[in-house]
């Protein structure tokens, strides 16, 4: 513990000090980040170091295998779709990012069929059809890991305050796939095809202005 304590100390020194205006401001009026991304809680993918974003920038959702649920409001407990809600109608985001990684260890548990665990298991039944998507591919975990964010997307599309706002034309989905060891982003396409996200591909992209 000492040595994340150690890291606060150095962090309020220096990158809080060269920031401090712009978290003042933040205090004041509120986070208006420009995309929620939904991430895997690996200690190996940080969204704010990937994509180089600071204080405010980035509303992060983070879970095991960076899942998103189908819409099924009731009395359980929904972590990750209150975070969404949070972000789509109160923050109003204008990109949600669904964000998967090379090597999950949660599309691992999903491949070999967890049911030793109180809660993984079940969390991991949301993409259990990937499974079966994928027992033929010359390597299931990496078909897995795109798979898994298609299906994040398809059912981020079941949310009917996010159909809402995508019929509206003001709120835009995105997935793509962080390889650990090349650090390289590629994006997931509709076909589950990786594009590698390069200077020529962001030229390519339709201008945002984000």
């Amino acid at each position: 513990m000492h040595v994340l304590l150690n890291g606060f100390l150095r962090f309020r020194a220096t990158a809080f000090q060269g920031q401090a205006a712009r978290y003042r401001k933040l205090a004041f009026t509120g986070q208006n980040p420009r995309a929620a991304v939904i991430a895997c809680c690996d200690s190996r993918v940080d969204p704010q170091a990937i994509f180089s974003a600071g204080p405010g920038d980035l509303f992060v959702i983070r879970n095991v295998a960076n899942l998103v649920p189908p819409y099924h409001p009731n009395a359980d407990y929904h972590g990750t779709s209150a975070a969404l809600e949070f972000a789509v109608r109160r923050l109003r985001v204008p990109n949600l990012i669904v964000m998967g990684h090379t090597g999950c260890g949660g599309i691992r548990a999903l491949l070999d069929g967890d049911t030793d665990s109180d809660f993984l298991g079940n969390w991991m039944r949301i993409a259990e059809d990937v499974r079966e998507r994928v027992a033929q591919e010359p390597d299931p975990a990496a078909a897995a890991e795109r798979e898994a964010a298609r299906q994040s997307l398809r059912n981020l599309a079941t949310f009917p305050w996010v159909r809402e706002r995508l019929d509206a034309g003001d709120l835009r989905l995105f997935a793509c796939l962080f390889d650990i060891t090349a650090g390289d982003l590629h994006l997931l396409d509709v076909q589950g095809r990786l594009r590698t996200v390069s200077p020529e591909l962001i030229r390519s992209l339709v201008p945002d202005g984000e």
